[in-house]
């Protein structure tokens, strides 16, 4: 199914926006992508936006906000708590150079960034099952990325501790948080025990809407003590304030 011209432009100017000019090609894979979203979605929760316009607005252009901050030397990003693949199946089909590894704790959910991984036919992208917690003190993971992203799994505090474990000395850790950033003020404690400092926070207003969105950028500038990430769950209910 192909998409409609207007939607097509839309999709276009949005990556355009932020300085991708994408192809048709590409268009046809957020395309297939869109599809299984609102097909899998009937059976298992994946997203309460269930438009096209919305869709490609609010998950893929917002996707693709971050763009900018990825620079042509990375190599390496993982989408901590990906969910239905947000940013990091946006991110990959824009950005054909990039491997990413999508992290999920929902093996429903790993299913099917599975199937729309096979159906797209994008490479150099593994969707994986676990928690943050696990896969940070795994060696096959921690600290083996240029970047860690998130997309709104939870305060900065506790992603602190989920994201800045897998990330390379050097490397950063994006957040992409909404218009409200007060959790910065409690970050502190998070910051210097995990080895990272902000490096910049960037508002912005989603294209073709009046949505606010705050990126945080961190730069991880020392290794992350051993320690980190505590077992499962405990940073959620202890975080580092």
């Amino acid at each position: 199914m192909a998409l409609d011209i207007e939607l097509s432009n839309l999709l276009k100017e949005g990556a355009k926006h932020y300085g991708k000019e994408i192809t048709d090609d590409q268009i046809n894979q957020f395309t297939e992508y869109m599809e299984l979203l609102k097909e899998w979605n009937k059976n298992i929760n994946l997203t309460a936006i269930e438009d096209d316009r919305e869709i490609i607005i609010k998950h893929f252009i917002d996707s693709l906000s971050i763009l900018p901050y990825i620079k042509d030397d990375c190599k390496t990003l993982i989408d901590v708590g990906t969910g239905a693949g947000f940013p990091g199946i946006p991110l990959k089909i824009a950005n054909t150079n990039i491997n990413i590894t999508l992290l999920d704790s929902l093996e429903k959910r790993v299913k099917f960034l599975n199937e729309v991984i096979k159906v797209t036919n994008i490479g150099n992208i593994t969707a994986v099952h676990g928690r943050a917690e696990d896969f940070g003190v795994n060696p096959n993971y921690r600290e083996k990325y240029d970047i860690a992203v998130a997309r709104a799994v939870a305060n900065l505090p506790v992603l602190l501790e989920y994201c800045l474990p897998f990330v390379k000395i050097n490397g950063i850790f994006i957040a992409m948080k909404g218009s409200n950033i007060e959790e910065l003020n409690n970050s502190d404690k998070a910051l210097d025990i995990l080895g990272g400092k902000i490096e910049k926070i960037e508002k912005m207003e989603l294209p073709f809407t009046n949505i606010e969105r705050n990126v945080v950028v961190i730069r991880k500038f020392r290794h992350t003590p051993t320690k980190y990430p505590r077992k499962a769950g405990k940073p959620g209910k202890e975080p580092l304030i």
